[in-house]
């Protein structure tokens, strides 16, 4: 069974275009999530899911040189964008994460896969349908069969652009199974969609870069403990509704 964590990236967001190859310490932010993302133990391979718009052929320079792969497909049916990816890269269970979470913590990744592994025939795991985690820790493990499905089925714009919402809106169709944090932190925004969200990411990056570069989700907690003043600047940040 082969795991891929498929991610999703392009340069045209609309708040913050180019956020994903932004800097931090010389670095871009695709850089550290993948970087986070490698430490990931149960998955066979990352790879970037892009678009096949010229805006993004730099996004696919820095993959082919930094020989990560990458499959470039439709940038507003992302639905189609995984299928084929997927499809592509023959992968039989699917870890989706979006491009814009440069914090996420490996650890919470592994445990939203192993919670799918260790259920028996689950077709669709997360850790955001019920929120506990800080924004920016999004991890959902779905089948290729219930992707496939999806792919198929799926016919709303909101189905289409956003992968996953025919799946666990569909739970006659679809065995589905939420990871609950012990804690709720779903009040902290740790995701890059405004230039209040990149300076926040900024700071945090910044403050673990020399001396703890594989700093955890709870690390960050504590982080922000010492510094809740860093908390207010992205406070006012809207979260775009699907």
């Amino acid at each position: 069974m082969k795991i891929g964590i498929i991610i999703q990236a392009r340069m045209t967001s609309t708040r913050l275009p180019g956020k994903i190859l932004r800097e931090v310490k010389g670095k871009p932010l695709i850089q550290y999530q993948l970087e986070r993302l490698n430490k990931v133990k149960l998955k066979d391979i990352p790879i970037i899911a892009t678009t096949t718009k010229q805006s993004d052929d730099i996004l696919v320079e820095f993959c082919k040189e930094n020989n990560i792969a990458f499959f470039r497909g439709s940038e507003d049916d992302v639905l189609s964008r995984y299928y084929k990816t997927a499809k592509e890269f023959n992968v039989d269970v699917i870890v989706r994460i979006t491009a814009d979470c440069p914090l996420i913590d490996p650890t919470v990744v592994d445990e939203v896969i192993d919670t799918f592994l260790k259920e028996k025939k689950c077709d669709y795991v997360s850790n955001t349908n019920i929120r506990t985690y800080p924004r920016g820790m999004d991890t959902e493990v779905f089948t290729f069969k219930a992707l496939e499905q999806s792919f198929y089925e799926a016919k709303t714009l909101s189905e289409r652009e956003h992968v996953t919402p025919y799946m666990y809106t569909h739970p006659e169709l679809f065995k589905l199974k939420a990871v609950i944090a012990q804690e709720d932190n779903s009040s902290h925004r740790w995701t890059v969609d405004t230039i209040e969200d990149f300076e926040l990411i900024k700071l945090i990056l910044e403050s673990f870069y020399l001396y703890k570069p594989d700093f955890s989700l709870e690390d960050c907690l504590q982080l922000l403990k010492k510094n809740p003043e860093w908390k207010r600047i992205n406070q006012g940040v809207e979260q775009k509704k699907i």
